[in-house]
């Protein structure tokens, strides 16, 4: 009978070091198998962001790949946003039409085949085939290989050429490989092995890898677009770092069993106006009472608990073409109410919504959820642009991508962007600002502002780009084109025991070989 009592004693003792061991905040390190083993939530890993798998050369797919550790581009960035070599060792601009890239030795693709210069002139020409933006950027025409030199050659000038081959886009991939169901083989520190669509990603780390073996053993990416769903999973421990985070969440993780990794970023929270005849933004009264309804301050103080900073035009006051240099809209409803008054539009009724030849003054505001400020922003707005007359319809959708295509279904809408993320100010008027740019879905036209670009596109010297890009901006302001609201402060949140889960300016290098748990 004591003997039973022992065992019993010696089985429930074992029991509740096992209960104890299973349970709390902290997942262990390790799985049955013994594998290091981390997983980390993501909002923005989906088809409502334009990341559809890990594919650098599908949409905005490259985002992925160089976040997760696939990929890798030629040179990389500083948090100052100055270049720095990577893959390629040194480049020199022989002529204007002419860069001599010399490429880093050893370096295996996950596939196991070398990479060359004719490896990396493959993936770039592939690139430019089946790639708009790379083509419309890059101006390639031709590409030499030559051991581990490369030649390339531009149709004209192109200044920043180096700044663009470090897009995500750029990630340099063995093309030989294949692309099945978005996979690829890059060169990172993770090979992915399993893709299930706006649902997760299952990385193993590469034992080749030319930079030092990983820490990790296996990673798990996993979609959460809820942002309260993301929290949750963190504080239950299902996931065990998390980036996206929405601000109000943060309160739940300011403990001694949580980290953050925060640094101010160039990602914007604008809104395109729409220019189309049928839209009510293509009244430039409209636009600019807009620009002045709209409280940036309050925003960012009150939503944002101060986890941002306000925006006066395209890039941040810290760049040398930052918005500082700029003239904006300022808060002012009551000069906002006298502009619309003056271009007619009156509340003849009453009802506080001013009209204008019989149709109400109703904006079209559309935006997406996935980016947890950007509904904040639309209640905001919603809030302070009723008070000058304005009525806000917000649509928050994820299917924003389709509706964004058809100019009757908006006439703002609100996105969030990273505004540099090659350290050079061109990138984003080629893509969101030129009469032919790819997201210039509002049909913005302004001859001046295409002339400017065009003068930027074939200067060398960094300080007249940066004149070139404070008149652009200025140009894009006046017409109250883009209201651009706050600049992110970007928040990655971990478990204690995550180590070197680290912010990025550019907001690249999420996953890299020095990510570990204990």
């Amino acid at each position: 009978m004591k003997m039973k009592k022992i065992l019993l004693m010696i089985f429930s003792m074992c029991l509740c070091i096992s209960m104890l061991t299973g349970c709390g905040d902290n997942q262990s390190a390790e799985n049955n198998s013994g594998k290091k083993t981390l997983v980390i939530g993501d909002t923005t890993f989906s088809s409502s962001h334009e990341e559809f798998d890990v594919n650098p050369h599908n949409s905005y797919s490259g985002w992925a790949c160089i976040r997760y550790g696939v990929g890798e581009t030629l040179v990389k960035y500083s948090d100052d946003m100055q270049i720095q070599p990577w893959l390629a060792v040194k480049w020199e601009n022989v002529d204007e039409l002419t860069w001599k890239i010399t490429l880093r030795d050893n370096v295996y693709f996950s596939s196991g085949r070398l990479m060359n210069a004719e490896a990396v002139k493959e993936c770039l020409e592939h690139l430019l085939k089946v790639h708009d933006r790379a083509q419309r950027d890059t101006k390639i025409v031709s590409i030499e290989a030559e051991g581990q030199v490369l030649t390339i050659k531009t149709s004209e000038p192109k200044p920043a050429l180096l700044n663009y081959l470090g897009d995500p886009y750029g990630c340099i991939i063995d093309v030989n490989a294949g692309f099945e169901n978005g996979i690829v083989a890059g060169t990172g520190p993770y090979i992915a092995v399993d893709l299930k669509k706006d649902e997760s990603l299952v990385l193993k780390k590469n034992e080749n890898y030319w930079d030092g073996m990983p820490n990790i053993d296996e990673l798990t990416i996993r979609t959460i677009s809820d942002g309260n769903t993301l929290a949750n999973a963190l504080k239950s421990g299902e996931v065990q770092a998390a980036y996206g985070m929405a601000y109000e969440s943060y309160p739940m993780f300011q403990n001694d069993k949580y980290q953050f990794s925060q640094i101010s970023t160039s990602r914007c929270f604008f809104g395109k106006m729409n220019f189309n005849a049928n839209s009510v933004c293509a009244d430039p009264a409209v636009r600019k009472a807009i620009a002045m309804g709209i409280d940036k301050e309050g925003f960012v103080k009150t939503l944002l608990d101060g986890n941002g900073y306000p925006a006066n035009g395209v890039f941040p006051a810290d760049f040398a073409f930052g918005g500082d240099k700029v003239k904006t809209e300022k808060y002012n409803p009551e000069e906002a109410k006298k502009i619309l008054e003056q271009a007619g539009w009156i509340d003849t009724d009453g009802d506080g919504i001013r009209e204008k030849n019989g149709r109400k003054l109703t904006v079209k505001w559309l935006t997406y959820p996935s980016r947890q400020e950007l509904p904040l922003l639309a209640e905001s707005a919603q809030a302070t642009l009723k008070e000058i007359g304005i009525n806000l319809d917000v649509n928050c959708t994820a299917d924003q991508n389709e509706i964004v295509k058809n100019p009757a279904n908006w006439d703002v809408y609100f996105m969030a962007n990273v505004q540099c993320p090659t350290g050079d100010p061109e990138y984003w008027f080629t893509v969101f600002a030129m009469s032919n740019s790819s997201k210039n879905q509002g049909k913005y036209n302004n001859p001046a502002l295409d002339s400017l670009a065009e003068q930027m596109s074939k200067t060398f010297d960094v300080n007249e780009r940066a004149n070139l890009a404070i008149k652009m901006q200025q140009t894009v302001l006046d017409d109250n084109a883009f209201v651009f609201c706050s600049f992110l402060k970007m928040s990655m949140i971990s478990q204690k025991n995550v180590l070197n889960y680290t912010s990025h300016a550019c907001d690249y290098y999420q996953i890299t070989k020095d990510l570990d748990i204990k």
